[in-house]
């Protein structure tokens, strides 16, 4: 039984995963994650943007990086320049101002497949876990066990499949609303 509850562990581990990979996934939406882990050159060291300032949101498309030292502020609008990731960037005063432009119809389909292709990587790693699971089920010499161990797993399999299934409706949504 102490291998239902690893794989219970690993299932949390993939979803927890899964909901930072699609977090990265731009939206309309802006986000700090979309521009926090950027890495910077400055002072010959490589720092992240959310090292060197602070990141906000400033509805409905616009973040706002306030660097901590004014001279960190070239370096960072030209590492975030630099990521080719479609953002418009404009130095102002002591902040960076990062602006998301719209959608268009193309990037939201190409989106959609990327969403759809981590899901389906999740679900592959956890038919995994559950295919070596069941074999550990399977060694076991009681029948009546065997049973309860393999249904105990497949509802495990269940609710993490849920969880994955709510994950890629609210990207869906927030991608193509």
């Amino acid at each position: 039984m102490d291998y239902i509850k690893e794989l219970e562990k690993k299932f949390a581990a993939a979803a927890a995963e899964l909901k930072e990979t699609l977090s990265s996934f731009r939206t309309n939406r802006p986000t700090p994650k979309l521009v926090e882990n950027i890495k910077v050159p400055y002072l010959d060291q490589t720092m992240s943007v959310k090292q060197l300032g602070s990141i906000t949101v400033e509805p409905p498309r616009d973040l706002v990086i306030s660097v901590w030292d004014r001279n960190s502020l070239p370096a960072v609008a030209k590492a975030i320049e630099s990521e080719n990731i479609g953002l418009s960037v404009a130095p102002q005063g002591n902040v960076v101002r990062v602006r998301l432009p719209e959608l268009t119809e193309e990037r939201r389909h190409e989106l959609e497949k990327l969403v759809k292709s981590s899901i389906e990587e999740t679900r592959i790693k956890m038919r995994v876990e559950r295919d070596a699971v069941n074999k550990n089920i399977n060694a076991e010499s009681d029948k009546d066990t065997k049973f309860r161990s393999k249904e105990e797993v497949q509802k495990l399999v269940d609710k993490f499949n849920g969880v994955i299934e709510v994950m890629l409706k609210d990207k869906l949504s927030e991608i193509l609303s």
